[in-house]
């Protein structure tokens, strides 16, 4: 169980620890994913507002190559030359506006100026008949550098931001050309134009002229945002809660000085929509990751502590008592190698094991047979000993009948003690008597009194005639008689042995005292176990254990007390 119990924390240390290295593993990939993704994604958004600002230059080069070559062609007609030299506002705006007109685009600016940039005349589309009346042009004057060679820039009017080219008009005369007058053709950035731009590449512009919107894609609260912040440097801003990537070019009027400023601004809404789709793709696939991971980790563990399960539930078996038990041998790897070894192992403790039986049963066998051959030396003795007398002495008819009383009693011990072994062999029991306790002890010390003489051992037996117990006698006189025999043994040299009774309440106390050396400190605490002897030479450690089995089938108890001097042992006999 203990193994299984470690089996089992094993398997799940190994789910555990695979899964958090499968999330650990997934996340760290997830995170490099999505930071490439981001990479990626915002590459591309500037990638396209690059695109975005490339096709507004194409656009705005290409509107100013228009305004470049009408105010060529107006400039070098010889009917607007005519009108030009005339010097008349009125004859220059009716010449000019005739051509004008079927050239420009309706949002367009037209003004014709002298060379020191004073308005002669203007024509002004429809768009543009708005604006406050010009009577000079300052950018001419900046333009004049350029001369005879056009020059491009932007231009702020009122509330609008003009693109503007500047075109000289030149006159031939005897000597040279001389400046004559100088065209003014511009185009204004409105929506239309953002809108345009929008539609091409796909981003968001916005035209700001001193801080202030004057064209852009972008809805009413947006520009409102985006005017009061700050963040024309910033690559990446947030407009309302939506972030943008931001590009900035600055609008220069002909000195080259700022006359504006473009932003063209890429939502992330579309890169963070994908990114957000590849986070929840991510998070799928790792939770698909993660259980194909703990359900793969699990089989495969299962796999491999399966014949560690075999192997605890064998030896469960083997602490059972079932030595026959046999795991079978999985491949030739560790494992297999281990279930081979156990095998051998179960092999092994089997044969010892019943080696082991064996041998007992034979030291039993001889035990036994020592004890029996200790138990029926007495009887036999005194058999032996009176049929010799009978045999090789003339007595008298008196010693006759008492030798033959002693054979007959002898023989009688015999049988009780072959009777009793059947008995024990076979589980049955005697049937009690009333029997007198100082008459069991008398004739349990009666074979040994000669022996005790012998010694100097004093036997004293203070007991009442009236204590009467119910009894299976022979037993009882092996008990007292084997109590008695140990003391007298112990006391080679001379001592003394008393027997005492009490009555307590429902039952007999017996004590029996000896001077002796006492008990041995090493067998003290296993005394009434089998075969624990020390310092007996015929002793073979069964005669306390069988004499304690006898008093306890008779309901009552042996023990021994502690003793400074001697032993001291007590029997409890229930009435």
């Amino acid at each position: 169980m203990k193994l299984k119990r470690h089996s089992v924390s094993l398997l799940w240390r190994i789910l555990f620890s695979t899964s958090i290295a499968i999330t650990v593993l997934f996340a760290a990939m997830g995170w490099l994913l999505q930071d490439q993704f981001v990479r990626i994604a915002t590459a591309t958004l500037e990638d396209e507002v690059r695109a975005s600002f490339r096709a507004y230059e194409s656009l705005w080069r290409a509107r100013a190559d228009q305004l470049a070559t009408v105010s060529l062609i107006l400039s070098r007609l010889p009917s607007v030359r005519a009108a030009f030299s005339t010097g008349d506002g009125a004859t220059i705006r009716d010449s000019a506006s005739e051509v004008w007109d079927r050239l420009s685009r309706p949002e367009t600016l037209f003004l014709v100026c002298d060379p020191k940039g004073v308005v002669i005349a203007s024509v002004a589309g429809p768009e543009t008949q708005n604006q406050p009346h010009l009577s000079e042009f300052a950018a001419v004057r900046s333009a004049a550098r350029e001369f005879p060679q056009q020059a491009r820039g932007f231009v702020t009017l009122g509330n609008r931001l003009y693109q503007i080219v500047i075109t000289p008009v030149y006159v031939a005369t005897t000597s040279d050309s001389a400046l004559l007058d100088v065209l003014v053709a511009g185009v204004a950035v409105d929506k239309d134009l953002a809108t345009e731009l929008k539609n091409a590449s796909g981003s968001d512009f916005v035209f700001l002229a001193h801080g202030s919107v004057v064209a852009s894609t972008l809805n009413p609260a947006m520009e409102r945002a985006l005017e009061g912040s700050s963040s024309s440097q910033r690559r990446q801003i947030q407009l309302l809660g939506s972030d943008y990537l931001q590009f900035t070019s600055e609008l220069t009027d002909i000195d080259g000085n700022p006359a504006g400023e473009l932003r063209i601004l890429r939502s992330f809404k579309n890169a963070l929509d994908q990114i957000t789709a590849v986070r929840s793709r991510l998070a799928v696939l790792w939770l698909a990751a993660v259980l194909a991971g703990i359900g793969l980790t699990y089989f495969l563990t299962r796999r491999l502590l399966k014949p560690v399960d075999e192997l605890d539930r064998a030896a469960a078996e083997i602490a059972k008592g079932n030595y026959d038990v046999r795991v079978p041998v999985r491949g030739a790897g560790e494992i297999g190698r281990l279930a081979e070894t156990f095998n051998s192992m179960c092999a092994s403790i089997s044969k010892a094991r019943e080696d082991l039986i064996r041998q007992e049963r034979i030291a039993t066998i001889g035990r036994l047979s020592t004890s029996i051959i200790h138990d029926l030396r007495n009887p036999l003795a005194a058999i032996y000993g009176g049929a010799e007398m009978l045999v090789d002495s003339k007595l008298s008819s008196a010693q006759v009948e008492r030798l033959a009383a002693n054979i007959y009693k002898a023989s009688r011990q015999v049988q009780s003690l072959l009777q009793e072994l059947a008995d024990v062999t076979q589980g049955r029991a005697h049937a009690r008597e009333v029997c007198n306790l100082r008459e069991v002890i008398a004739a349990a010390y009666e074979p040994l009194a000669a022996t005790a003489e012998s010694r100097g051992v004093d036997v004293r037996i203070d007991l009442a005639d009236e204590v009467e117990l119910p009894l299976d006698r022979s037993p009882m006189e092996r008990v007292f008689q084997n109590l008695l025999s140990n003391a007298i043994e112990a006391m080679p040299n001379g001592g003394s042995v008393s027997v005492r009774a009490e009555r307590r309440d429902h039952e007999i106390v017996v004590s029996v005292e000896d001077t002796g050396p006492g008990i041995p400190a090493a067998i003290a605490d296993q005394l009434f176990e089998p075969f624990v002897t020390a310092g007996k030479k015929n002793g073979v450690g069964l005669g306390l254990a069988l004499s304690r089995k006898t008093v306890v089938s008779h309901g009552g108890d042996l023990w021994s007390d502690q003793k400074n001097d001697g032993a001291r042992f007590v029997l409890r006999l229930p009435v």
